[in-house]
């Protein structure tokens, strides 16, 4: 095999490598054509794909259903014909891969549009084949008026039932980001729509009880939710057509039934309950997959097999905060990934690109709200045992007297220890979350901790922020409780029969507070401290705590934290052990939401949803 040099100023020599073979597009294998271009000139590169389009928005689908994107090629990102003019690559859509014989390293390929099959060699080969929507195995799965929405002829299809069938109710089955994004979108087209979600609250990336404010938002949108149930059973009639129609077929409501029983006729179904990552074809090959049933690939995504790499929704990736691997459906992720696999393919090992593992950043945006995380949730770091601590607050995404001020929930996880290392945040809010989410991202990318965010350095101007902008209070709050200054409780946490004192003022106090909760106003806390001695000693004395063993413990809470670390620092100044409930009661409102979903009983089997 010839090594030609290529005629760049730094004077690189063309690798190993001469003919790239790429099997899938859209971003991972798309992104790993384009950036081998860049790095050789005379490589030829190849890619199959066997869709209609090599490189499209999928993240877009939901909104061609609801029809915010009118036109379908908007979401085309990039044609064969923009490949081959631009980068001297050669597309082949509607082109399916059948076999790989790694040793002769010939792929067999069939063309989908004239059924032939031919060979095609490569010296490197990059698997991005991507995943393919759940379809779970209960009856009725296959029935017409059920879709997944994956691709741009799902989208198309779905918008045809809809025009075609006079759709009225739609069911949403998964309330992940497309479940989401789909059943906002059905809602904007005018159609009613109940979504059906088997955990006990939807978005399972974000810790319940931050989903406050959207459970509430979605109801109010006329969106029925169905939480803590699945959908087992799925049936289809359909009856003939009358007068002139009378060869037709006229399609029923399908008729839906949950484990629960409860029962749905529906129009329309969209299958939204996780995807499955696309691995046969590496699996014939002898390629390795791991435990999720994904490509396992390393820091320069080669797989187990040589000259052969793999990117994107197919592989296992590793979360380098909780060490654990997974499958993530992500663009950005599978769009790097590409792009370090191109190098290692190009330069072998003379590449300087390693692909680090993710932290899972992510954004959804539904009924008028973003939804962003980044690392791990509460769920995840119990269920992995890693020792965390947590700190909410309810920020402005900029300065109140600003117009157009509105509030955000900032959840930032965080080691315990002295340390303090950032583990994860999540944000919701209806502007400004992605910012804060973004910026936490970068800093747990340089494994920064929440005393870094005390010192963040951001840009303020009224309209944008805060001189002390919700990044740095989030890192001020827990950094006051690991330093001891003012220590977090949190509402799932409270030790019984220690005393809660509640500091709003007596008109916020009686529209709503936390059973037990006793007022005394912050403004009259400092001449009011005998009698918060008082009731901390009775509730000593209740447990019969010996006096040298008396803490003086008292739990102490607001609305949103502020009034309550004021408070905190002022007693324990006093001598108490106080401790402030971190969030408040805004937070506490959210933690009950929660538990209510958790323990939620739905009504006797019966009929729910909109009959069409």
């Amino acid at each position: 095999m010839s090594t030609k040099a290529r005629p760049d100023n730094d004077g690189e020599k063309k690798t190993k490598k001469e003919k790239i073979l790429i099997i899938g597009g859209v971003a991972g294998g798309a992104a790993a054509a384009a950036r081998a271009r860049r790095m050789s000139e005379t490589a030829e590169i190849v890619m199959v794909d066997r869709g209609p389009y090599v490189s499209f928005a999928s993240c877009a689908l939901a909104y061609y259903v609801g029809d915010v994107i009118k036109d379908e090629r908007k979401m085309l990102v990039a044609s064969p014909q923009k490949f081959r003019g631009r980068f001297e690559i050669e597309v082949r859509v509607r082109s399916e891969a059948l076999s790989i014989d790694t040793k002769k390293k010939m792929v067999e390929i069939k063309n989908l549009q004239t059924g032939a099959t031919y060979s095609e060699s490569y010296d490197a080969l990059l698997l991005a084949p991507g995943a393919s929507p759940f379809r779970p195995p209960i009856p009725g799965i296959d029935a017409p008026g059920v879709f997944c929405l994956r691709s741009i002829p799902d989208s198309r299809h779905v918008r045809d039932w809809i025009e075609k069938n006079n759709v009225k109710h739609a069911t949403v089955v998964g309330g992940g980001f497309i479940g989401l994004e789909s059943a906002e979108n059905l809602r904007r087209r005018g159609i009613n729509v109940t979504l059906i979600e088997g955990g006990d609250h939807v978005m399972g990336p974000i810790d319940g009880e931050m989903l406050y404010r959207v459970n509430n938002k979605i109801k109010e949108e006329g969106v029925e939710m169905i939480v803590g149930d699945i959908l087992t059973e799925i049936r289809y009639e359909e009856e003939e057509g009358e007068g002139s129609d009378a060869k037709a077929k006229r399609h029923l409501p399908l008729k839906l039934r949950t484990r629960k029983g409860i029962h749905i006729d529906t129009d329309l179904v969209i299958m939204s309950v996780g995807i499955r990552p696309e691995t046969k074809l590496a699996k014939m090959a002898g390629v390795a997959l791991g435990k999720r049933g994904g490509i396992l690939i390393d820091d320069q995504c080669r797989t187990n097999v040589d000259s052969v790499w793999a990117c994107g929704d197919a592989c296992e990736t590793k979360n380098w905060i909780s060490g654990e691997y997974g499958i993530l459906a992500l663009a950005g992720p599978a769009s790097r990934q590409g792009r370090i696999a191109a190098d290692s393919m190009i330069l072998g090992d003379k590449s300087k690109l390693r692909y680090r593992g993710s932290q899972g950043t992510f954004v959804c945006g539904a009924f008028g709200f973003t939804i962003a995380g980044t690392g791990i949730n509460e769920a995840t770091a119990k269920r992995l045992g890693i020792a965390y601590d947590s700190v909410t607050t309810h920020p402005a995404q900029h300065v109140s007297y600003y117009p157009g001020a509105k509030m955000m929930d900032l959840k930032v996880l965080f080691d315990p220890t002295d340390e303090g290392r950032i583990l994860g945040a999540q944000c919701v809010g209806e502007e400004g979350a992605e910012r804060r989410i973004d910026i936490i991202a970068a800093f747990i990318q340089k494994r920064g901790t929440v005393f870094d965010l005390e010192e963040a350095e951001l840009c303020y101007a009224p309209q944008y922020g805060a001189a002390r902008d919700p990044v740095d209070m989030v890192g001020f709050v827990a950094a006051n409780s690991i330093r001891g200054d003012s220590p977090l409780a949190h509402w799932d946490q409270l030790e019984k029969g220690v005393p809660l004192i509640d500091v709003r003022e007596i008109h916020e106090y009686t529209k709503g507070s936390a059973p037990g909760a006793i007022n005394i106003p912050l403004n009259t806390l400092r001449e009011r401290l005998g009698e918060v001695m008082k009731i901390v000693d009775a509730a000593d004395e209740k447990k019969n705590t010996p006096g040298a063993e008396k803490r003086r413990r008292v739990y102490v809470t607001c609305h949103v934290g502020q009034r309550g670390h004021y408070a905190t620092r002022a007693l324990r100044l006093n001598g108490f052990d106080a401790r402030n409930v971190s969030g408040g009661y805004r937070s506490y409102m959210a933690y009950q939401q929660q538990e209510n979903n958790k323990k939620k009983q739905h009504p006797e089997p019966g009929t729910c949803g909109v009959e069409s």
